[in-house]
């Protein structure tokens, strides 16, 4: 009897952990800080995964804005749980905080939630006509970017322009004097993608160098703009990763997980992002065109940790430089 007692309370005990786990799962709440343009399509997937068993019953928090400056505030102690960023250096600044696990990128697809490129977009038809990264260099030729000390858009940008003029033959000091050259026409730089891309449909500027999901979104948002991926651009890889000192660990990688499954990724494909999946990407084919595309870990850049030192440092970087030249923003 006493065994059959003792077995008894065991099996009371146990129901207890399990409805006091279920009890501090019911309600959570998860705090979501992302840069500025998925806004939209975010929203979308966590209503999405709110529906499945894993989410049911869990709300978001969420804030979004220019990577860099989202990055520096969760470090400075801004509450997340998740952090998508549009940058790896964006995370390895969280990394370095002790806040992001420093093998991120061991996840599934390099931490990465989707993809995008660098693409040229054009108001009222490209009077222009500019078609090449050595149209943007033209004189008389407006361009809008992000402020690249704020912004992970701007970033890609810039790198984009430096690796279109190793590609076209230039070396290092060349494709330098380029980037240089095509900063002399930037006639603004907004502390983000969002806010670079209102400025730029308000009627400044001829051209706007922004992600290829950004120019969709703006086109699904009604507005007049078209856009074109020249043949050499950035692949721009979007990290996604989990604050390794939440409290709802378990139930982050689990959204995080659900980010990358079909239904999520069809959802990120529909907004302009390119997917992870193949089988997704296969789908959506030819809405996204082929071309050479440069990755962050080719040897001219060497992944973010050099092309940060390298280029993006506020006060030794080549940006800093080039910035200062143009009478562009140094921080």
């Amino acid at each position: 009897m006493r065994r059959i007692s003792l077995l008894v309370v065991a099996i009371a005990a146990a129901g207890v952990v399990a409805a006091v786990a279920g009890a501090s799962r019911k309600g959570s709440t998860l705090s979501l800080v992302g840069y500025s343009t998925p806004k939209t399509v975010m929203g979308k997937i966590i209503q999405a995964w709110q529906q499945t068993p894993d989410g049911k019953d869990v709300s978001f928090t969420t804030s979004y804005g220019p990577s860099g400056d989202q990055a520096r505030a969760v470090a400075a102690g801004l509450k997340a749980d998740a952090v998508f960023l549009s940058t790896g250096l964006d995370v390895n600044t969280l990394v370095d905080a002790g806040l992001v696990d420093k093998n991120w990128q061991s996840q599934s697809y390099g931490g990465n939630e989707a993809y995008s490129v660098v693409v040229f977009a054009f108001r009222g038809g490209n009077p222009k006509h500019i078609r090449t990264w050595n149209d943007l260099a033209k004189p008389g030729v407006q361009i809008v970017t992000p402020n690249p000390f704020s912004s992970g858009s701007a970033k890609w940008n810039v790198l984009a322009a430096y690796a279109a003029a190793r590609h076209q033959g230039k070396n290092d000091k060349q494709a330098r004097a380029f980037v240089q050259k095509l900063f002399k026409n930037v006639v603004s730089q907004d502390s983000s993608g969002r806010n670079a891309t209102n400025t730029f449909l308000a009627g400044k500027g001829d051209v706007l160098l922004t992600y290829e999901s950004e120019a969709v979104a703006a086109q699904q948002a009604g507005q007049n703009i078209a856009y074109l991926v020249p043949s050499q651009t950035m692949l721009i890889e979007l990290p996604i990763a989990p604050i390794k000192s939440s409290s709802n660990l378990d139930l982050v990688k689990k959204f995080i997980a659900f980010t990358k499954t079909a239904p999520a990724q069809d959802l990120l494909a529909q907004a302009g992002y390119r997917p992870l999946l193949k089988s997704v990407a296969k789908k959506y084919r030819s809405k996204f065109p082929t071309r050479a595309l440069i990755r962050i870990d080719n040897p001219m850049f060497g992944g973010w940790r050099r092309v940060d030192k390298r280029w993006f440092d506020t006060k030794s970087g080549l940006m800093v430089g080039i910035e200062k030249a143009v009478g562009g923003p140094t921080g």
